[in-house]
């Protein structure tokens, strides 16, 4: 399946408010900010960045803030995700697992702090042969 249909200007407001959130990252261990800005299939935009804590495994990645984000206002179908780090830092498995739920041909775009974008391909690309609700019975 090809990538979703998105104008630039939609690119583009995705980008800087991906970029804007990482302002908000709490990352006192890693110094690493990530932003996300996922955009529901009505167009809504929810950003999310990533938030550290001393237990380890508490933290949250920013893909996982905007998607609780918006599925917690209601939102199921999604058609894009922007994420930006330092390098352009591809999403890590839990973060394309819980998308992958959601929205297996969400088409994902990585991109670094400024903006540049180093990576334009689909959540399927980045989870071959994913574990999704289809998989369990009825």
């Amino acid at each position: 399946m090809g990538l979703s249909t998105t104008s630039d200007a939609a690119i583009e407001q995705l980008l800087e408010a991906a970029i804007a959130v990482t302002q908000h990252a709490y990352i006192p261990y890693s110094h690493y900010p990530v932003g996300a800005a996922l955009r529901a299939v009505d167009g809504t935009i929810y950003s999310g960045c990533n938030v550290e804590n001393a237990a380890y495994p508490a933290t949250i990645c920013a893909e996982r803030t905007a998607l609780v984000k918006a599925v917690s206002e209601g939102q199921r179908e999604f058609d894009v995700i922007v994420v930006v780090t330092k390098n352009a830092g591809s999403p890590c498995g839990t973060c394309r697992q819980m998308l992958y739920e959601f929205s297996p041909n969400l088409r994902v775009i990585l991109a670094d702090l400024d903006g540049k974008i180093s990576s334009d391909t689909t959540l399927s690309a980045l989870l071959p042969d994913g574990f999704g609700p289809d998989r369990l019975p009825r």
